[in-house]
């Protein structure tokens, strides 16, 4: 008898085990899909982004704006380097531009730092 008993214990700790497993399943392919749907809606922007950056290396551009003009190499034949931030301003966007502004300075002053600003 106990060993009966047993068994069924064994069979209902399987089967939870199972529904606990196909839940995770579930969660994780919709977590999927909704990063999917967000790389396919990204796709877009980093178009109209590539588009902006390869504008900027337009020479019509240098010509009407020195500070796109590229620079002559120094004695060493390093250039200076160039950053562009682009922040938001939509919704509430301010964390995130401090953020990123901040961490814009923190990488500006490491390239100083190896002589390359």
């Amino acid at each position: 008898m106990a060993k009966a008993r047993e068994l069924k214990r064994r069979i209902r700790s399987i089967s939870s085990t199972r529904q606990i497993t196909k839940t995770m399943e579930m969660v994780a392919t919709s977590r999927l899909k909704k990063a999917q749907d967000r790389v396919v809606a990204a796709r877009p922007y980093a178009a109209a982004l590539a588009e902006v950056i390869g504008d900027l290396y337009a020479p019509e551009l240098a010509e009407r704006f020195p500070l796109l003009r590229r620079p002559a190499a120094d004695a060493v034949g390093r250039r200076p380097t160039a950053v562009v931030l682009i922040t938001s301003n939509r919704g509430l966007c301010g964390g995130f531009n401090a953020n990123l502004i901040r961490e814009a300075r923190r990488r500006l002053q490491e390239l100083e730092g190896q002589g390359g600003a």
